[in-house]
């Protein structure tokens, strides 16, 4: 059976185990927590010993988040979250990226603040990556995702369902089109929902 290895809090693991239940593949998929266990086997299948990681059960090792995905969609037929069709799958995959990006900075602003020590917190650095969830945030509210469910979209929730977990949802205040969008998603695709955890 393919092992996805996460952590729950993580919104790049956040949204492999919300495509997989979207797709219909929890029975095909074990999801393990690997969450504070560097030593983990399966974790460590990646060599940059960081989840999540795909075991499949042909033994490969797969990582990072937007190749899981893939492959998630690979499980499930091709063409259900990643479209096969140029003009359609570019944008999404762009989307996702743009997501990916965002939560990027988002994780080392987190980083920086958890991890090392206050005198050594760097306001050049945080304001550079907070410029650039600024600027995604921004993008994205002018030039709303779409409604369908795709990796792209699937992305942009777990981006905002992120912000909402560790940075108490201050990005709802400014971007009501964003807010409204994230909601109908929600209501869409359950998958969202059983993914939450609570700060």
């Amino acid at each position: 059976m393919n092992i996805l290895r996460l952590s729950p809090a993580s919104p790049f693991g956040r949204k492999c185990a919300i495509a997989a239940q979207y797709l219909g593949l929890m029975d095909r998929i074990k999801v393990a927590d690997g969450d504070g266990d560097p030593g983990d086997e399966v974790r460590k299948r990646n060599p940059l010993n960081k989840i999540p990681v795909m075991l499949t059960d042909d033994g490969q090792a797969i990582f990072d988040s937007a190749i899981i995905m893939d492959y998630l969609d690979h499980l499930a037929g091709g063409g259900k979250i990643i479209p096969q069709l140029p003009a359609l799958r570019f944008p999404v995959l762009t989307m996702q990226a743009l997501a990916d990006g965002l939560l990027d900075s988002a994780v080392l602003l987190v980083y920086e603040k958890n991890w090392r020590d206050p005198e050594h917190h760097s306001l050049k650095w945080t304001t550079h990556q907070q410029a650039k969830i600024d600027k995604a945030l921004a993008h994205l509210e002018s030039n709303l995702p779409s409604n369908a469910v795709d990796a792209g979209t699937i992305a942009v929730a777990s981006a905002l369902g992120y912000l909402d977990l560790r940075f108490k949802s201050e990005w709802r205040a400014t971007h009501p089109k964003l807010v409204a969008w994230l909601a109908n998603f929600a209501a869409a695709v359950p998958a969202f929902g059983a993914t939450h955890i609570d700060p």
